[in-house]
């Protein structure tokens, strides 16, 4: 059975430790997504110049924040590394004609980590991480993911992990354009609207605003290009964090 693809809005580091409707989809989200062989996460947390593969066989996690409560910082996230399908994906990305490096040192940021640890708390699958390039287009993003399409093929699940919404300046208040740019996004994922998705900075409403940088909308494009040409994807959760920060996430099967 061919594997889904994911984007997951990460939210706040602090999603490990309050108690939200996000963290409590996150929590009873596994049983959808069965055992899969291994996990590649693109995360917005991660930002080179080529695209980076993390072949760590052992990742260390990574705490990459600060003034958030000591608890956060003792929490560690053990699942494994992969270095043969980190391998794989460099293969099928430099298939695709695209640069990528393999990272032998690279742990786990909060991007891979804080989703994954509710999801898969048990930590017994394998994750291999992978790095946006917020300097390249939402169509290099696209064509990354879409080189990894057959991976899903070897039971194998892509998720983008970055933020439907991401203005900082806007947190603790609830703002009109991050709720109409979150409307837009939905219904252009349900649709399968994938050409008005890449020139999102474009097309949506007030993209600025919502995300003033691009790397935590860029995770968004791996998942969506490995789920095809034609895919339309599912809303999964619509809740909003600290008033501006949305949380959606989706599914792609």
């Amino acid at each position: 059975m061919m594997s889904p693809t994911l984007f997951i809005s990460h939210g706040s580091p602090a999603l490990m430790l309050e108690a939200t409707p996000s963290r409590e989809f996150l929590a009873k989200f596994a049983g959808r997504l069965g055992n899969p062989r291994g996990i590649v996460c693109i995360s917005a947390h991660w930002e080179t110049e080529d695209v980076a593969v993390g072949l760590a066989a052992a990742p260390a996690t990574i705490h990459d924040f600060s003034g958030f409560p000591a608890e956060l910082y003792q929490k560690r996230y053990s699942a494994p590394g992969d270095p043969a399908l980190g391998n794989r994906v460099l293969s099928l990305l430099h298939s695709a004609g695209i640069r990528a490096t393999g990272d032998s040192n690279r742990g786990f940021d909060h991007g891979v980590w804080s989703p994954l640890s509710l999801i898969f708390p048990d930590a017994s699958v394998p994750v291999v991480e992978v790095s946006v390039q917020p300097h390249l287009d939402a169509a290099h993003h696209l064509a990354a993911g879409r080189a990894l399409a057959s991976l899903r093929d070897e039971d194998i699940l892509i998720v983008g992990s970055g933020s439907a919404t991401h203005n900082l300046r806007d947190l603790g208040r609830a703002v009109p354009h991050a709720t109409a740019f979150e409307a837009w996004l939905c219904d252009a994922v349900t649709d399968g609207c994938i050409d008005d998705l890449v020139n999102a900075e474009q097309r949506a409403p007030a993209f600025a605003r919502n995300h003033p940088t691009p790397e935590h909308f860029l995770p968004l494009f791996a998942p969506l290009g490995a789920a095809g040409s034609s895919a339309k994807g599912e809303v999964l959760n619509r809740h909003f964090e600290y008033g501006s920060l949305s949380m959606a996430a989706f599914l792609w099967t």
